[in-house]
C-alpha cells in the first residue's frame, strides 16, 4: 500500500470511528413502585462476518465501513470475506488485505458473492481443524444483487444488517440546479455496476433537457463508459418529471433510495420532509462521493426500497438490547390485580397462580 493510500485510509478510519463512537447507546433504567426496576442494556454480538465486494472495483473503504462500527460496538470476533483475485494468487486484493491488517483483522477468507454469505452463515469444515470457518451471528456488508438475495435467504438462520445490493442514487433537483454536477453524480454511481440505478427527479423540463445533453458528454469521457452506459440505459435508471418539488419529495419517499441528493435552493427544507432514504446528501456541494469515502457516515445502506424499514450500517447494527427485570416482594402488590385480571382474560390461570405463589397463595 502506498503512503498516500495508507494516509487516506487512516483518515477515513478516524472520521468513521468518530461518528461511530458518538452512536454508543446509553443503558436505560426505570424505577417502579416498591423498588421494582426494569433495565435495558446493550451487548454486542459475539461474532460478526463482514463482506467486502471485489468484482469490478477494489473497496478498502468497505473494510473500514464494516469493521470500525463493529469494533466500536465491542464485537470480540470479526471475520472478513472478500473475493479471490487471480492476479493475487487467489487471495483477496492486496489493498483489502492491507486495510484489514491496519484494523487488526486477522481472520480473512478468499470467498466472494453468495458463496461468501452462505459460508459466513453456516461455516466451513476442513480436514485441518485450523482451517475451518466457524459460523457468525451477524453478516454485514454491501454487494451485488446476488449478495443481497443470499442475505435474504439466510435471514432467520443468522442475522443480517440489510439488503445492500446494487447501488442507487436519486437526485431531487429544482430548475436552478447545475446539470454538470447532477450528471457527474449519476455517472459516479453508475460506474459501480451495470445494474446500478441513477434517477433524476425534477420539476424542470429545461433542466431535464440540459442533463440529457450533459450525459452524452460526460459518459463519453469517463474511463468505465461501457459500464456506465449499461447502467444509465437500464430500466432501473430514469429521469422523472414532476409537477412541483412537493410531488418530487413524495416520489422520493415512495422510492426510498439508498442515496438521495438534493440540489435545490430550499435543500434543507426539502431534506426535512424526507422520511425514507439510506442517506441524504443536502446541497449541491455534498456529493454522494463523500458518503462513499470521507464524510464520516457509513456507506453500507439499504437498497431496493428497503430504506422504508431498514437503516444504514451503524454501531446499533452490531448490538442487542437485553432487558432485565427485578421486582422485590415489596413491589408485587402494585401489579397483583393487573396480573390476576389479565391471566383470567387470557385463560392462562397458571400465570396468575405463579404470582399468587409469591403471596403464599398456592
Amino acid at each position: 500500500m502506498s503512503v498516500d493510500l495508507r494516509e487516506a485510509v487512516e483518515a477515513i478510519v478516524e472520521r468513521a470511528r468518530r461518528f461511530a463512537s458518538a452512536q454508543q447507546p446509553a443503558p436505560v433504567l426505570v424505577q417502579y413502585e416498591g423498588g421494582a426496576q426494569v433495565a435495558l442494556n446493550w451487548h454486542p454480538v459475539d461474532r460478526a462476518g463482514v463482506y467486502v465486494p471485489g468484482g469490478k472495483a477494489v473497496y478498502p473503504s468497505s473494510v473500514v465501513m464494516n469493521v470500525v462500527p463493529a469494533q466500536v460496538a465491542g464485537v470480540g470476533s470479526i471475520v472478513l470475506a472478500s473475493p479471490p483475485q487471480s492476479e493475487n494468487d487467489g487471495l483477496p486484493h492486496p489493498t483489502v488485505l492491507a486495510t484489514a491488517a491496519m484494523l487488526g483483522i486477522r481472520e480473512v477468507y478468499a470467498i466472494g458473492g453468495a458463496q461468501a454469505v452462505a459460508s459466513l452463515a453456516y461455516g466451513l469444515t476442513d480436514d485441518d481443524p485450523g482451517l475451518g470457518l466457524e459460523p457468525v451471528d451477524l453478516i454485514t456488508g454491501p454487494g451485488n444483487d446476488y449478495v443481497a438475495a443470499a442475505k435474504r435467504l439466510v435471514r432467520g438462520d443468522v442475522a443480517v444488517d440489510m439488503e445492500a445490493g446494487a447501488t442507487e442514487v436519486m437526485i431531487l433537483a429544482d430548475a436552478l440546479a447545475d446539470p454538470a454536477l447532477i450528471v457527474a453524480d449519476m455517472v459516479c454511481q453508475a460506474e459501480h455496476d451495470e445494474r446500478a440505478a441513477a434517477v433524476l427527479v425534477t420539476d424542470s423540463a429545461e433542466l431535464e433537457e440540459l442533463v440529457q445533453v450533459e450525459l452524452q458528454r460526460q459518459v463519453a469521457l469517463t474511463p468505465h463508459s461501457a459500464r456506465v452506459r449499461a447502467a444509465l440505459g437500464g430500466r432501473q435508471s430514469a429521469v422523472v418529471l414532476v409537477d412541483d418539488m412537493l410531488h418530487g419529495v413524495a416520489f422520493c419517499n415512495a422510492y426510498a433510495a439508498e442515496h438521495l441528493e438534493i440540489h435545490a435552493v430550499e435543500a434543507d427544507e426539502l431534506a426535512g420532509q424526507i422520511r425514507h432514504a439510506g442517506a441524504i446528501f443536502i446541497g449541491a456541494t455534498t456529493p454522494v462521493t463523500l458518503g462513499d469515502y470521507s464524510a464520516g457516515s457509513n456507506h453500507v445502506l439499504p437498497t431496493g426500497g428497503t430504506a422504508t424499514s431498514a437503516s444504514g450500517l451503524s454501531v446499533y447494527s452490531y448490538l442487542r438490547g437485553v432487558q432485565s427485570v427485578r421486582y422485590p416482594q415489596s413491589s408485587l402488590g402494585a401489579v397483583r390485580d393487573v396480573v390476576r385480571v389479565l391471566s383470567a382474560a387470557e385463560d392462562l390461570p397458571a400465570h396468575g397462580a405463579a404470582l399468587e405463589a409469591r403471596f403464599g397463595s398456592l
